[in-house]
């Protein structure tokens, strides 16, 4: 479940350590197959930071440290693991748990562990949307453990005053890989802040606190794209969810008269790849899934599609990029 809290100072503000100013948001992405895995700054040489925040079992905030470099030793907040991937994931993924060397775990005080990039955001951003996309699955989240995915805005003229916190629930994360993304919309507000999209966890008496990732991917994404032709009056098509996905996505709509409707994907060449739904539907709202795969039953190859909804009044369609 998604939750968006705004003006709001929480145990999870992060000291930014890059400048805003004059800079601006770039797409990101890695599969942490080029990294070196015995290399104790591998994520840190990658631009991965970590902070942790302390709190009584009451919630009383107690103290924040950080921002660091990214460990990759296996015992404190993030490391690169192998051998927990598929056939989309490769030989190394990474790892995020607890911050296992604070004391704290011992004294039954909540450890929130914050595993992020971070990046400016400039005045070329607002008016565009970005998204934060990766793949994850269960480590070995145990007990009272908590993870969340995030994106978070930071605003320095305020003593770095938490403005976004966009999160993914990631407790209940399933043994197998799955597809998630968040997105945020870059409004005039944010002009001069820090965007931070990541992970985080919250554990305590040193209880397992690990979710596996991979295929992080932080990108701009584009809004409605309506394909030549009349739109389809009476129909309402939304984005997709997740988006960027691997390897399932769910698409909804709505129609405010009955009749026969043809919602498919297409390729960037205008090929049909796939027909998610073709008949009569009545007024209201609707959803189909699409689950990466052909009409032939043969798996989608990685990258942007269009999914198209086809009414007898017109066409509307929108983007979604399928990962690897």
């Amino acid at each position: 479940m998604k939750t968006r809290a705004i003006n709001f100072i929480a145990v999870s503000v992060l000291v930014c350590l890059v400048p805003a100013a004059g800079l601006a948001l770039e797409r990101y992405s890695q599969d942490f197959e080029g990294l070196s895995q015995p290399s104790s700054s591998a994520l840190a040489d990658d631009g991965w930071l970590v902070f942790g925040n302390v709190s009584t079992p009451d919630g009383t905030y107690l103290y924040g440290y950080g921002p660091y470099p990214a460990p990759n030793d296996g015992a404190a907040f993030c490391q690169i693991t192998n051998g927990e991937g598929g056939p989309d994931q490769g030989a190394q993924q990474l790892s995020v748990f607890s911050d296992y060397e604070n004391g704290d775990h011992g004294n039954g005080n909540i450890i929130e562990s914050n595993v992020f990039q971070e990046q400016p955001i400039g005045p070329d951003d607002v008016g565009k949307a970005w998204a934060f996309a990766f793949q994850a699955k269960l480590g070995n989240l145990e007990g009272s453990s908590t993870a969340l995915a995030f994106i978070k805005t930071l605003d320095p003229g305020a003593g770095y005053a938490l403005t976004n916190f966009i999160t993914e629930d990631m407790t209940s994360t399933p043994i197998t890989w799955s597809g998630y993304a968040l997105p945020i919309e870059i409004d005039a507000s944010l002009d001069g802040q820090i965007l931070q999209f990541g992970f985080l966890n919250t554990a305590t008496n040193y209880e397992g606190s690990g979710i596996i990732y991979d295929n992080v991917v932080f990108h701009q994404i584009s809004t409605t794209d309506v394909p030549d032709g009349s739109a389809a009056s009476g129909a309402t098509l939304r984005q997709n969810y997740p988006n960027p996905f691997n390897p399932m996505t769910s698409i909804e709509f709505a129609l405010d008269q009955p009749g026969t409707v043809d919602i498919s994907v297409i390729d960037l060449a205008g090929r049909r790849i796939a027909t998610l739904y073709h008949g009569e539907l009545v007024v209201g709202e609707h959803h189909v899934t699409w689950n990466g795969r052909t009409e032939g039953g043969n798996r989608a190859p990685a990258g942007q599609y269009r999914y198209v909804l086809k009414t007898a009044t017109g066409q509307v369609s929108r983007s979604m990029v399928l990962l690897k």
